[in-house]
C-alpha cells in the first residue's frame, strides 16, 4: 500500500528524462521517429530461429512523440518538453499534461527512457 501511495506522489512534470543507453533510433521519410529495439536473450534467440522472429523490433512513434524524442537530452524536464509541445502543436496538444505524462510513463515502462 505504501508503494502505491509513493507512486501517486511522483510529479512527472519535474522529472528529467534520459534516453536508454544503446537504444538506436532514426527518422523515416515522414519525419517520424522509429526506435530500434534489439531482441536479445535465450527465448528471443529461439523465437528468431524457430518462428523467424526479427532480431530488431521497430517502434514507430506518433507525430507528437516524434517531435519530442530529439529534445530528450537529459537536461530538460518533462515540463520543459510539454512547453515545447504546446508551442509546436497549440490546441492540438490538448489535453497536454495528462497526454505527456502518459507518454513518458509508457516510455519508462518499456525501458526507452529513465529519469534522473
Amino acid at each position: 500500500m505504501k508503494k502505491k501511495k509513493q507512486e501517486q506522489q511522483i510529479n512527472y512534470l519535474d522529472l528529467i528524462p534520459v534516453k536508454a543507453e544503446g537504444l538506436k533510433w532514426h527518422k523515416d521519410f515522414r519525419d517520424r521517429v522509429i526506435l530500434e529495439v534489439k531482441n536479445e536473450g535465450f527465448f528471443n534467440g529461439i523465437a528468431q530461429k524457430v518462428f523467424n522472429r526479427p532480431e530488431v523490433t521497430k517502434i514507430h512513434l506518433d507525430v507528437h512523440g516524434s517531435y519530442l524524442w530529439p529534445f530528450i537530452d537529459g537536461e530538460r524536464t518533462v515540463m520543459d518538453l510539454a512547453a515545447l509541445e504546446k508551442e509546436r502543436f497549440g490546441e492540438a496538444a490538448e489535453p497536454l499534461y495528462p497526454r505527456i505524462v502518459k507518454y513518458f510513463q509508457i516510455l519508462e515502462n518499456n525501458h526507452f527512457v529513465s529519469f534522473k
